[in-house]
């Protein structure tokens, strides 16, 4: 069994997902097909960033189409969460809400060029 931990985001824009992952986030691209797939790796994880011209982004029986956005998330620890918001705010990356925090540490979540959200954590110290 793989230790790695795949989790597929629909995207509008295939190319803009993996600039903004990999320039905000630290994740390294593995393959590259624009428009329709990439994916993207941060240690364990591996982001599959599907676009609209992407198998996973065909129609269902129904003709609903899967689309980005919702509130499902990749969730990153960060060791200082206050520096990373600081550092991604410069870099005009857009927030849903401000830090929040409670007993198990603090959180803030960011929203991806297709409204995917994003959320950083930064555990409490024990």
């Amino acid at each position: 069994m793989s230790e790695t931990v795949n989790v597929r985001y629909m995207v509008d824009d295939v190319e803009a997902a993996v600039a903004w992952y990999t320039a905000h986030l630290g994740f390294s691209v593995l393959t590259s097909y624009p428009p329709a797939f990439a994916d993207v790796q941060r240690g364990a994880l591996r982001l599959l960033l599907s676009g609209p011209k992407s198998s996973a982004g065909r129609a269902m029986p129904d003709g609903e189409r899967p689309g980005p956005g919702g509130w499902n998330r990749i969730h990153l620890i960060v060791d200082d969460l206050n520096a990373e918001v600081e550092r991604l705010r410069r870099a005009g990356v857009r927030f849903r809400n401000d830090i929040v925090t409670g007993p198990g540490g603090a959180q803030i979540l960011l929203v991806d060029p297709s409204g995917n959200v994003v959320e950083l954590f930064q555990p409490a110290r024990r």
